[in-house]
């Protein structure tokens, strides 16, 4: 099934094309910054990067918002949380939070490709409480408990 998501273009995107993917084989459709001046992200900093869209994603799907890979190998920058869901129920404008892990300031660009966006479907699970869990081989190991690599 191939999800059909509505796409609301707001004002500060009016020139922006909407998310796409850059090739055939492409998981995730690019991300662009839709920005009235240039913003410089210096080392260690964060900052919430708006899209200019707001989605309107069907039940039983996620859109999750992931960095891209050029941006975080050449500069250090990526999406801190990553990825960053846009819950089906969500209307507001997505925006990324990228950070800048690398040692020299980055200017985003208006219309700069910053994320990519991956649709997905979610599967909701029922919490029971219980007294207690099964046991397996791993049991509580935890954090590099089975080895480093």
């Amino acid at each position: 099934m191939t999800p059909s998501i509505r796409v609301l273009r707001l004002p500060h995107a009016r020139d922006l094309p909407l998310p796409a993917y850059a090739t055939e084989g492409a998981a995730g459709a690019d991300l662009r910054a839709a920005l009235a001046e240039p913003l410089v992200l210096e080392p260690g900093a964060r900052a919430l990067v708006p899209s200019g869209f707001a989605f309107e994603i069907p039940p039983g799907f996620e859109v999750q918002v992931r960095p891209r890979s050029g941006l975080a190998a050449r500069h250090g920058v990526t999406v801190l949380n990553a990825p960053g869901t846009v819950d089906s129920d969500y209307r507001g404008e997505v925006m990324a939070i990228l950070v800048n892990h690398g040692s020299a300031p980055f200017t985003i660009a208006h219309g700069e490709r910053i994320a990519q966006l991956v649709v997905a479907p979610v599967v909701r699970a029922a919490f029971d409480e219980t007294v207690a869990i099964g046991a397996t081989a791993r049991g509580v190991g935890g954090f590099g408990s089975t080895g480093r690599g």
